[in-house]
């Protein structure tokens, strides 16, 4: 994506269904679990580079030794900095006990018993600054600690909320006096609360029974319901979440939004069970094969109780599966086999629209893309345009009939087409220069391209995988593509315009920032419509106090005169920077064909505004309200 935007957070859970000796025989170590979770923490890192934390918990430990342990970071590589810490910490600990070495011992019970982050379970999280915050407070995991075991709570999620004020006065109705007013906080209090009432449950049960509070201890934590604390927490959460948590005791959770916005998957067998935002990660830290690797369902959860059995209830009833198209188009890691296929799917559905901006003249372009996101839909657009070569070579020769000479038909049959690697992105360009307009001529430069490649009479055709913003094509690649001095530049999304805000985790939320959205507003003004302008603010106004399930998007009525072609046009003539030699042509992918290439992914709110949850269309009227009134914030 030529438009930097950031990814989603990311979550890791590896729990080990084996006491640590076991891993330190078979697999020579008992930090076998701690690896596990490390390989899928890096496998994760393009879903959040701001921060990372790690929650490690000790099964069984005696009273008065430390069984919960937490690393956060917000260093510049936050996960190679939690682990190269983690590792010192043990070796400094080992050195503190009398070792003559600071190599770690072999012994596995050992090195539970007395080296930190030494456990049978784990949590690990990647994590963006939606907030642009980026000090170690708002890194998960988050914790609330308590003197009973079962009392305490670790929790990370991929997750945004769009009623946190809901969620937030129930707390302060139940006479809790939360100090902060997060997302964050706000959840992790919410599911504390449940907990607790669980734990008193439990306790007034086996206390009728006439067990001692020791010994009651002992019964909570093997018969705490995590299913009931997740059905009851997650009552009133409007929003995209895949949630995990693990209780001081042991019992592991996570569990998805009723939608399935975001994704999880998971894997477990009689060794091991880890859950990850990525279905590849899963595949490449355990070397299983793809069928074994499950996605979680919409509304459910898995519940890994103490003893390691393992539950996966339905803790919210499911509603219709929107999952998050995004994911497919741009956020997933490509190397998963389904995405891999989709992506390429989208750049194959291109052709028709291509081949019209070009008035098919296929024999005179040249196709690239914007590296490096984009490559996977370009090779789809390479199939698709080898079998559209292919059908008018066949069209051709039918046409030619017998009269056709040998020499007219090998000049039919030798045709090509041209598939270039154009654009070239250099690193990061950094720049101690202080004033706009010297700061904007070095950041032109962020990319490069390949020069004798493209004649005058070319089209020269280049996809990315979306067009948001549109500044960099604005400030960089129409520039320089320009060098080249094609006849004509077409930019292809393989993503369908991006016109409404995201609210469920992605860092998509203001209005003004999409340029399908300010062509909607220009060409409303271009043709005297200021008027819908006008009359949507009213309508959001006029809702703004209503509960979220009466709250209707009426900021479709800004794009309803318009047809996507003009819209798309409209893109075109606001990005084409002065000076520029080349008619410049924008072309999106349709949002019929989106639901072709990712038939099991139908979440499309960015292009539809058909919100999954309630609080979509309360955000994005409020998004509306922000622009018109000229305050550049979030919208929840």
């Amino acid at each position: 994506m030529s438009d930097a935007i950031k990814h989603e957070c990311g979550i890791a859970v590896v729990r080990l269904l084996k006491p640590l000796s076991y891993y330190q025989e078979k697999y020579g170590t008992w930090a076998y679990g701690m690896n596990k979770l490390y390989l899928m923490m890096e496998k994760q890192h393009n879903r959040g580079q701001d921060g990372a934390g790690v929650v490690s918990v000790k099964l069984d430990q005696r009273p008065g030794v430390p069984y919960l342990f937490r690393k956060r970071s917000v260093h510049k590589n936050p996960i190679q900095d939690i682990f190269q810490s983690i590792g010192k910490q043990q070796r400094d600990t080992v050195k503190t006990l009398g070792a003559k070495k600071t190599d770690l011992p072999q012994d596995a019970d050992w090195s539970k018993e007395n080296l930190p982050f030494v456990g049978e379970v784990y949590l690990g999280h990647l994590r963006y600054g939606t907030f642009g915050k980026n000090n170690i407070d708002f890194c998960h995991p988050i914790v609330r600690k308590n003197n009973w075991k079962s009392r305490n709570l670790a929790l990370a999620g991929n997750f945004n909320m769009t009623n946190v004020d809901e969620i937030f006065s129930q707390l302060v109705n139940l006479g809790q006096h939360p100090q902060n007013y997060t997302d964050t906080v706000t959840v992790l209090e919410n599911v504390g609360h449940f907990l607790d009432r669980e734990n008193q449950r439990c306790f007034d049960k086996f206390k009728a029974r006439g067990l001692s509070n020791l010994e009651i201890s002992k019964q909570i934590e093997n018969h705490l319901e995590l299913e009931e604390v997740l059905r009851s927490s997650s009552k009133r959460w409007d929003g995209g979440y895949v949630m995990a948590g693990v209780v001081g005791h042991g019992d592991v959770f996570v569990t998805r939004d009723p939608w399935g916005i975001r994704p999880v998957y998971y894997y477990y067998d009689d060794e091991i069970a880890v859950l990850a935002s990525e279905r590849p990660v899963i595949q490449t830290a355990l070397n299983c094969p793809i069928e074994s690797v499950k996605e979680m369902s919409p509304g459910q959860a898995m519940i890994i109780k103490k003893n390691g059995e393992v539950l996966l209830p339905q803790v919210r009833e499911a509603g219709e599966k929107l999952s998050c198209s995004f994911e497919r188009i741009y956020f997933s890691r490509g190397s998963d086999a389904d995405i891999y296929k989709e992506r390429k799917r989208l750049g194959e559905l291109l052709v028709p629209q291509i081949c019209e901006a070009i008035d098919d003249e296929i024999q005179d372009a040249v196709f690239s893309y914007i590296p490096n996101t984009a490559e996977t839909a370009f090779l789809g657009l390479q199939d698709g345009m080898e079998d559209y070569l292919c059908d008018w070579k066949v069209k051709q020769i039918r046409e030619m009939r017998k009269n056709a000479s040998d020499e007219q038909m090998k000049k039919v049959l030798i045709q090509t087409l041209r598939f270039e690697k154009i654009a070239i992105k250099d690193v990061k360009m950094r720049t101690f220069i202080t004033d706009d307009s010297s700061r904007d001529d070095m950041v032109a430069h962020v990319y490069d391209v390949t020069y004798g490649v493209v004649k005058p009479t070319d089209n020269l055709v280049v996809i990315d995988d979306s067009i948001v913003r549109g500044t960099t094509l604005r400030q960089s690649i129409l520039r320089i593509l320009d060098r080249l001095n094609p006849k004509r530049i077409v930019i292809v999304s393989s993503a369908p315009q991006i016109r409404y805000p995201d609210c469920y985790g992605i860092d998509m939320a203001k209005l003004g920032d999409f340029c399908a959205f300010s062509a909607a507003i220009e060409l409303l003004k271009d043709r005297g419509m200021e008027n819908v302008i006008d009359e949507v603010y009213e309508k959001c106004k006029a809702q703004v106090g209503l509960p979220k399930e009466e709250i209707v998007n009426f900021v479709k009525e800004i794009y309803a005169p318009f047809s996507d072609e003009e819209i798309s046009a409209k893109i075109a003539e606001m990005l084409t920077p002065q000076n520029i030699n080349a008619e410049v042509k924008i072309v999106y992918q349709r949002v019929e064909n989106l639901h072709k290439a990712c038939p099991n992914d139908k979440g499309d709110w960015y292009f539809t505004g058909n919100y999954p949850t309630p609080g979509g269309n309360k955000v994005v009227n409020t998004a509306f309200i922000n622009y018109v009134e000229g305050r550049n914030e979030r919208a929840y």
